[in-house]
């Protein structure tokens, strides 16, 4: 068995959240996580980082929700610290003004594109940089700073990130898959997609790797058959078919959750992971437009919705 210090912290399965334990429901979490995780990806294209520091700020993201609730910090601040926390352990790191502009400038895309007659994306040219002596601006960038020292805290500084690619790699040239360019990328994009659930937090990245293959190969058309004599394919990498299937259903449920096609969502995100289509019937960026990105927010939406009290005002 490798090192423990060669392997993500991994949360325990089946143990409730803080956000569950505060009430939060699944579904809410759900959404909560996805759309924080979009953010980070969304701002770290539009800042050219690369693939590394986002997916290592998603990471980070995902795995603050197993010590912390929802209802304690908002996706948006969080998001903003784990980016620039995540730029800083790549050693490539971002600037604190451009992070705070292009949240802000997300901020303002989704209030555009959710606000009736729910214009499109692309027509969205009315945002002005803030002015660097804003409070508004002074408020954000201390949210992202407090972000970051309050993800340093709780995770006690275990800020070590592998991420799934190069098991994929590896994994895809022993199955003799690594010739199949559509398969290749389909699971690239499946890998990106499940660092927006908890399963980061939850299983090792070589999970993660072998859970996208194993969804690939079911949605390509036609399905693609992995060998089972003499042996089942899962037993050459050292994890279980239950890990494998419980990591790929979380991914499922998202996209379900989201009213999402499998295939086109994959495809989106083996194309880079930059938003441009549609979830369900409706923009991405009007779907999330619902989901409150402040502490505030998830709380009156517990209150409003789900009849849950707000209460609690220490953090976990």
């Amino acid at each position: 068995m490798a090192s423990r210090h060669l392997l993500n912290p991994l949360a325990p399965l089946g143990v409730p959240t803080p956000s569950a334990l505060d009430g939060v429901p699944a579904e809410l979490e759900r959404d909560l996580r996805a759309y924080g995780a979009l953010l980070i990806q969304q701002a770290g294209i539009m800042l050219k980082a690369s693939q590394v520091v986002m997916a290592t700020a998603q990471v980070l993201f995902q795995r603050f929700w197993f010590v912390t609730s929802l209802k304690h910090f908002g996706i948006r601040d969080v998001g903003m610290g784990a980016l620039f926390l995540a730029s800083k352990l790549e050693e490539a790191p971002l600037r604190i003004r451009d992070i705070v502009n292009c949240f802000s400038y997300l901020d303002s895309l989704v209030a555009y594109c959710s606000t009736p007659p729910y214009p499109p994306a692309a027509t969205f040219e009315a945002y002005v940089p803030m002015d660097y002596f804003a409070t508004e601006f002074y408020d954000l960038k201390d949210a992202m700073v407090i972000a970051e020292m309050q993800i340093l805290k709780r995770l006690a500084f275990q800020t070590q990130c592998g991420l799934p690619y190069g098991h994929l790699v590896n994994y895809l040239q022993v199955l003799e898959l690594a010739g199949e360019k559509d398969l290749v990328r389909r699971c690239w994009g499946i890998c990106n997609d499940l660092l927006q659930t908890a399963a980061p937090a939850l299983y090792p990245q070589s999970t993660l790797a072998l859970a996208s293959i194993y969804l690939a190969t079911r949605l390509a058309s036609p399905p693609i058959a992995l060998p089972l004599e003499p042996v089942p394919w899962w037993t050459h990498f050292d994890t279980t078919e239950d890990d494998i299937v419980d990591c790929a259903d979380m991914l499922l449920r998202l996209y379900r959750q989201w009213g999402s096609d499998p295939r086109g969502a994959i495809e989106a995100s083996a194309d880079g992971g930059e938003v441009q289509g549609k979830v369900g019937k409706e923009s991405v960026w009007r779907r999330v437009g619902r989901i409150p990105v402040t502490k505030a927010g998830v709380r009156d939406l517990l209150a409003t919705r789900y009849g849950v009290e707000n209460g609690g005002g220490t953090p976990r």
